[in-house]
């Protein structure tokens, strides 16, 4: 599924509550309101439940965990000294009261199936004490969730409970030993990835112990910064490599600009620092060698540092310059590619770079040259068996359609021009060398766009899926 490059706000934020000894109000007696006192009650809860009946296994979990049945109807009086309801009758009158006096109240409160009249939502869980996975689609798809879960419970192995129970024996050492978040996070990451975790899953704690202690030993290369310079591709996130999705999960700090999708960006750690290079947020944006010092001094200080650039850093990138330094100066480094702009938006466009009937080859030619002369050798752009890929601004359209005619392409040559590729609001505009200068200029295109001149444009209307207009 494509991701719009805005941001979505969370309909609900996910907490985890601490609800033992809490005094919990649940109205309803039924089959549902037993699934949620199990819970409930599974989270320590003091419990009272408010129904005119209740169900056998109800009755016997109150009476195990030492609940309370009021029985009779709901009444606003049941809510006092409470922190939580939950209302699970079949009655619509009851719970659109029970909603209204705890809102009324600031006591949180879930009206079962219920999601706009919901403060809070049970999610599906994963449970693997005292690790939990919750999963949620903010009440709208409550089927979707479990299959989710469904999902996670293979993936995730019970032992991973251990894991954690483990993990947190040895937390208060070793915060102790590296009182710094950084390489206290590295840390525990080289633990939990590592053999050490292994040695718990297979169920020999002591051996893992004895490992962990031998690692908190020497952690000088915990100090030590990296960079990591990671293609975003053309703005789609699920095109993103698996190597740069978990780079960005390990970052100390991210530096992206406006040519990366916002959803790529939100894909960072939470509470990793993210700073926007781009024009948005300096007027003309921070030069080359602005950004380059930058990244040098934050590696020196011991961060982990991502770069996220559009496209692919080693094609029409800046991702040269940057590592050239940072090899001269020693600093660790890792580069990882990512789907070139021209790739993904012929891709998603339905135009094939190469064909064997229509193109033996393609050439792709940058927008903005180094210095101020930006003339192509339009000599050897005359192939009519080669595919031509500019990436460009829109106001460069005239001069290429016109340099193209001058030097022999023939007027008739077909060319499109495709608007914010791969993204959801993604457009194709097609035309010829003769027609695209006026197309373009009726259409008002945004940025970014990638020019495509050659006879594997008329393709697109027969193999685009993604059902731009054309």
């Amino acid at each position: 599924m494509l991701a719009s490059s805005g941001h979505n706000a969370l309909h609900f934020l996910p907490v985890c509550l601490k609800l033992v000894d809490a005094p919990v109000l649940l109205v309803g007696g039924g089959a549902v309101a037993t699934r949620k006192a199990r819970l409930l009650l599974r989270a320590g809860a003091s419990l009272t439940v408010v129904s005119p009946t209740l169900s056998n296994e109800l009755q016997r979990m109150l009476i195990q965990h030492q609940g309370v049945w009021s029985q009779g109807r709901y009444t606003k009086v049941d809510l006092h000294g409470k922190t939580l309801v939950v209302a699970a009758t079949a009655d619509i009158v009851t719970n659109d009261q029970v909603y209204r006096d705890a809102t009324a109240s600031s006591i949180l409160v879930n009206v079962v199936d219920s999601p706009e009249l919901c403060t809070f939502i049970f999610p599906s869980i994963v449970d693997r004490d005292p690790l939990l996975i919750a999963i949620s689609s903010s009440g709208r798809s409550p089927v979707l969730a479990r299959i989710l879960r469904r999902k996670i419970e293979a993936l995730v192995p019970a032992a991973y409970g251990r894991v954690a129970k483990f993990a947190g024996r040895f937390r208060q050492l070793v915060k102790e030993q590296i009182p710094l978040d950084t390489p206290r996070r590295l840390f525990w990451e080289e633990i939990l990835e590592g053999k050490v975790a292994e040695q718990v899953l297979a169920d020999r704690e002591d051996q893992a112990e004895q490992q962990l202690r031998e690692q908190l030993l020497d952690t000088s290369r915990l100090h030590v910064g990296e960079v990591y310079l990671i293609g975003a591709g053309p703005g789609d996130p699920d095109l993103l490599t698996f190597k740069a999705a978990r780079l960005l999960q390990t970052a100390d700090i991210v530096i992206y600009d406006e040519t990366v999708a916002t959803a790529i960006v939100e894909m960072t750690r939470r509470d990793a620092e993210r700073i926007d290079v781009g024009k948005e947020a300096y007027d003309r944006g921070l030069s080359q060698t602005d950004i380059n010092q930058m990244i040098v001094k934050l590696a020196q200080q011991g961060k982990r540092v991502v770069h996220l650039q559009g496209g692919d850093p080693f094609i029409f990138g800046r991702g040269v310059e940057e590592i050239e330094l940072l090899a001269q100066l020693g600093i660790p480094f890792q580069v990882v590619p990512g789907i070139t702009a021209a790739n993904g938006a012929a891709c998603y466009a339905g135009i094939p770079l190469t064909h064997r009937d229509r193109a033996q080859s393609v050439r792709f030619l940058a927008g903005h040259l180094k210095g101020s002369s930006r003339e192509y050798d339009w000599n050897q752009c005359q192939s009519p068996m080669e595919t031509l890929v500019f990436y460009i601004e829109s106001a460069e359209l005239p001069s290429i359609c016109s340099q193209l005619q001058a030097h022999g392409r023939p007027a008739e040559t077909p060319i499109a021009l495709v608007e914010r590729g791969t993204l959801l609001d993604q457009r194709v505009l097609a035309g010829t060398l003769a027609t695209m200068t006026d197309i373009v200029a009726a259409a008002e295109p945004r940025a970014p766009a990638l020019l495509i001149v050659g006879d594997v444009v008329p393709l697109h209307k027969e193999l685009s899926w993604f059902g731009q207009n054309p």
